[in-house]
């Protein structure tokens, strides 16, 4: 369905025609998000920059990543220990290569 999704008059893709046609054929399935999470559109250069910041803030401020889709891949058993180390090898002496280690260690809950 999202092939036939035509530009809005802004020029964009939006994700609620995707959306509407999931609710008229009766196959929409929803879920309410809690707290904690957020929706960030970033339709635009400015509203980019606006996500980027804001999970740099979170990132830096609570010590968490947003998303790790290496981690993510473990979690889930896409991907073996050894697979999540040759991966986290690739960023380098990087906070990103110690994060991806550490959850091999165990050290990283999530």
């Amino acid at each position: 369905m999202a092939k036939d999704v035509k530009p809005s008059a802004h020029g964009e893709l939006e994700i609620i025609t995707l959306n509407e046609r999931y609710l008229d054929q009766n196959r929409l399935d929803v879920q309410l998000l809690g707290s904690g999470f957020a929706w960030l559109d970033i339709g635009t250069m400015e509203s980019r920059l606006e996500a980027a910041e804001f999970v740099h803030k979170v990132e830096t401020r609570q010590g968490v990543k947003i998303s790790a889709p290496e981690k993510i891949a473990f979690r889930y058993g896409w991907i073996d220990k050894e697979e999540l180390l040759k991966s986290a090898e690739k960023y380098g002496k990087s906070p990103y290569e110690q994060h991806l280690k550490a959850v091999v260690e165990g050290e990283v809950r999530g």
